[in-house]
């Protein structure tokens, strides 16, 4: 089994969790692909990624997170040793969303919430300021990614599994491609 951690104002229905879920079906039937959708709030998205994870922990092989949802996957890793590919990730994204401050609906479901203060502090509760287990971790990252800096992610997880490509975009051009590299890296082939 594989949980694809979606990211800010994402949902399951996103490219890259459709992608990886048809992906997977196709060819890995047996490990299926749970990509629940996160409530808003950053303490409830993660009690329910935790609760996942702790009913599964010996099915588990692996997270795959996208942008906040790789700065979910990183706590999740760090806390479970479980190995997680994180595509272009926040990495404090409590200290990134002063551009999103103020009432947020989310585009796939129309839920509605307001980034603040308790906000923010709820998401920096989850910060892992360095990884202490390097194996466990393949930063995926595109430089042209228009949302975040990908020097910060490059920083953050060095010493880890790393591809770095040039150009791109936050939504990380090409996704698929890396499927297969992906299944290998979960120990699924």
């Amino acid at each position: 089994m594989l949980i694809y951690v979606h990211g800010f104002l994402s949902s399951p229905k996103s490219v890259k969790a459709r992608q990886t879920a048809e992906y997977m079906a196709q060819n890995f039937p047996d490990f299926p692909v749970l990509t629940p959708q996160l409530p808003a709030n950053p303490i409830k998205a993660m009690a329910l990624l935790e609760d996942l994870i702790i009913k599964n922990q010996k099915l588990i092989k692996g997270l795959l997170g996208s942008s906040l949802g790789g700065f979910y996957a990183t706590y999740l890793a760090d806390k479970y040793s479980v190995k997680s590919v994180l595509i272009n990730p926040a990495v404090r994204p409590y200290k990134l969303f002063s551009d999103y401050l103020g009432l947020q609906t989310n585009p796939y479901t129309n839920e509605q919430f307001v980034v603040d203060d308790a906000y923010l502090q709820a998401l920096e509760a989850f910060d892992v300021p360095s990884v202490s287990q390097q194996s466990l971790y393949w930063l995926l990252q595109q430089q042209g990614d228009e949302v975040l800096d990908y020097r910060d992610a490059v920083s953050h997880y060095q010493g880890c599994k790393q591809t770095v490509e040039a150009q791109g975009s936050h939504g990380f051009d090409g996704f698929e491609r890396f499927l297969p590299s992906i299944a290998e890296f979960f120990d699924l082939t």
